[in-house]
């Protein structure tokens, strides 16, 4: 059986900062998601990235398609976009009661490369599905949303009532206690960080965990579980930026 890890609590998912990884972050929290060349300047100031840094940056990110750029203001490009309406559920997921139902998603095409293997694999774990054995998939069905009509392709869709205990299950799919030390890890780094690159560092790490929030109803997490937590803390995170991306616009 394959294991879905998270990252080790030591690790708790930190990167250097980039001047591409500011300049996304703030975008990100950005609605809508752009920012005029000026107002980015004048944002990234306090995480030590320089005007010439910047522009070589913004360069680079729409050659690659990060961004589009019009006239002076650049926005997130579509897929972009999509990786922030992720990011803004991950934030808030909306789930519903649940029955004891589980989704169960069974692939049943041959034949792919590695590179789509390894693209529905990614697919499938961003909808927050956990791999049982090769090719088959499943969660509780407890969250407010449908699977995507691309699946049907590739796969079929089943609703599922297990015989082994929905606890004792869900903690071979995923590996709770390493998630769950992660986040106080990165709750504690949020907690203690005073610099701007300092906390958007933390906070960063915090997001990307929150994607792989498995969001398990809560008769089957562990006791103290901290995603509402981590996300209460991101939550105002986010506002702090918006409201320094609307300072600055006042300002400018």
């Amino acid at each position: 059986m394959r294991m879905n890890v998270s990252p080790e609590p030591e690790e708790a998912g930190l990167r250097p900062l980039s001047a591409r990884s500011v300049v996304l972050s703030l975008l990100l929290g950005a609605h809508p998601a752009e920012l005029p060349v000026k107002d980015l300047i004048r944002l990234v100031e306090p995480f030590g990235v320089g005007g010439s840094t910047l522009r070589a940056a913004l360069s680079r990110m729409v050659t690659a398609g990060d961004l589009r750029r019009t006239d002076a203001v650049y926005r997130l490009s579509d897929r972009l976009l999509a990786r922030q309406r992720r990011q803004d559920e991950a934030l808030r997921p909306g789930t519903r009661a649940w029955d004891g139902d589980w989704e169960m998603v069974v692939i049943t095409t041959t034949g792919r490369g590695p590179a789509e293997r390894a693209d529905l694999r990614a697919r499938l774990t961003a909808l927050r599905l956990a791999e049982l054995r090769e090719g088959v998939w499943l969660r509780p069905a407890n969250l407010e949303r449908a699977l995507p009509g691309i699946l049907a392709s590739v796969a079929r869709t089943y609703t599922a009532r297990p015989d082994e205990p929905a606890r004792d299950l869900a903690a071979r799919l995923w590996q709770l206690d390493t998630w769950a030390a992660t986040a106080r890890t990165l709750l504690a780094h949020t907690a203690a960080a005073r610099s701007p690159a300092d906390r958007l560092t933390a906070y960063a790490a915090a997001v990307r965990l929150l994607l792989t929030d498995p969001v398990l109803p809560p008769e089957l997490l562990p006791a103290h579980w901290p995603g509402e937590a981590l996300r209460t803390a991101y939550a105002g995170y986010q506002r702090e930026l918006a409201a320094s991306v609307g300072r600055r616009e006042r300002a400018a």
